[in-house]
């Protein structure tokens, strides 16, 4: 059986002593050798340029290829394309197109409302210059009407240029296992249109309850009790979450899932060794 790719997301932080660490921490990752590093952009582009520097920095730091997210609320078209030409100029040919969140105060939505609509401009503007990321929801959009509709939403994406989608994070991997099959039922073809699993390691109970809250993203009952048993015992945290996430991905690499998407918190650990561990590396050693 051959290896998933992975690849790692970071966000872009607010102090300059938040840059340094996040460059070390870059560093150190990259040598695992991923196939791409994502960087986020915030609600309505509240962090756009701090990402468009971090995306340069990394860019020129090394030569694993840099995916910035964009988004299209907060943003019109003639930004947009001033950005799909900025990227094109530094030689970014990757990003993740998302529609992302209305910032508060925000009304209306903008000249391209959808993630659909952000792919098909990009296409528009840019052709085939970027490989093209979309979102995907195992346990469906929080704001999505039916899990019909949501599928329906993912495969026109697929249809609007898009090459690929990463998921929010999960911890049922029959969540994700019944996402990649409903596609294939209605003819999409997984291997073109690959499903790359996001994988979020367990480091922070409370931080990690009130993120999943928010998103719509499902954390079992059993390790909610487990978490909440363990109290402020940051360590048997840790533990405890590197043993389920680390089940969870060896779970979905039996299934055959083409990539892994590890949502670092810009953080090395325990994402360092997650990847070493599931053997992804060609210097990995099993747990």
């Amino acid at each position: 059986m051959s290896k998933p790719q992975f690849s790692f997301e970071f966000f872009p932080t607010k102090t300059d002593d938040g840059i340094t660490k996040l460059y070390q921490t870059f560093d150190t990752l990259n040598e695992l050798a991923p196939s791409y590093f994502s960087v986020t952009y915030g609600a309505g582009g509240t962090t756009r340029e701090r990402t468009l520097g971090i995306v340069e920095a990394l860019k020129n730091r090394a030569n694993t290829p840099i995916a910035p997210h964009i988004s299209c609320i907060g943003d019109n078209k003639s930004q947009i394309a001033e950005l799909l030409d900025f990227y094109k100029s530094i030689g970014i040919s990757r990003m993740v197109a998302l529609r992302g969140d209305l910032p508060s105060g925000q009304v209306g939505m903008g000249e391209l409302p959808f993630a659909v609509d952000l792919v098909r401009f990009i296409r528009e503007h840019s052709g085939d210059h970027f490989q093209i990321e979309v979102a995907a929801y195992p346990e469906m959009h929080p704001q999505a009407i039916s899990f019909e509709q949501d599928i329906q939403n993912l495969i026109n994406k697929f249809e609007a240029g898009a090459n690929s989608a990463i998921t929010q994070f999960f911890y049922n991997a029959e969540s994700y296992l019944y996402l990649r099959d409903a596609l294939e039922k209605r003819g999409v073809d997984t291997d073109k249109h690959r499903l790359v699993a996001g994988i979020m390691p367990i480091i922070n109970a409370s931080n990690l309850i009130r993120f999943a809250d928010s998103c719509g993203a499902d954390i079992p009952r059993f390790i909610r009790k487990q978490l909440a048993d363990y109290g402020d015992d940051r360590k048997a945290i840790r533990e405890f979450g590197f043993e389920v996430v680390h089940r969870l991905c060896e779970v979905l690499i039996a299934e055959g899932v083409p990539a892994l998407h590890f949502y670092t918190m810009n953080r090395v650990e325990p994402n360092k060794r997650l990847v070493q561990s599931l053997g992804l590396t060609s210097s990995s050693t099993q747990a």
